[in-house]
């Protein structure tokens, strides 16, 4: 019984570790997406604009590093869950949905409304691009976790 409870225990341990690798890897690649995309090639905003251009460079930098990091450690995870053959590709996604989403929306009330660091994009009308940058980050979050959820009833099925 001891040997069951310890295998249902590493169990749990790898399925949140399913979780948090894409999870780190949805914050990441979803950072890096807005980095890339929105900061550099269309110049909608820095990540801070309330100061001189150079100063909006040097805070998307310290964003872009911070991207890399999450997507780095996420993909450390993922290569371990493989090497181990613990992948649970779907709860995985459901992770990286997640974290995409979370964070999306977070930057989308926190810093764009409450911390006024940015706005998606300096217009007349920004509440149309706040109301789509909202609505997809909680589209990701629904579909995340459902998947997540949807994975964890599998596995105690399986058990």
């Amino acid at each position: 019984m001891a040997v069951q409870s310890k295998e249902v225990r590493s169990s749990s341990h790898l399925s949140r570790r399913n979780l948090w690798s894409g999870f780190l890897f949805g914050i990441g690649f979803v950072a890096f997406f807005d980095e890339a995309v929105f900061h550099q090639l269309l110049h909608w905003h820095h990540f801070y604009d309330k100061s001189t251009t150079s100063a909006g460079l040097i805070s998307d930098g310290f964003f872009h590093a911070f991207s890399w990091f999450a997507t780095v450690g996420g993909l450390f995870l993922f290569a371990d869950l493989r090497r181990r053959n613990r992948l649970l590709l779907k709860k995985w996604i459901g992770g990286m949905l997640l974290g995409a989403g979370i964070f999306q929306l977070y930057d989308g009330t926190v810093q764009h409304k409450l911390m006024r660091l940015h706005q998606i994009r300096y217009v007349e009308n920004v509440w149309m691009y706040d109301l789509v940058w909202n609505t997809t980050a909680v589209l990701m979050i629904v579909i995340g976790a459902a998947l997540a959820v949807r994975t964890k009833k599998g596995e105690r099925n399986a058990q």
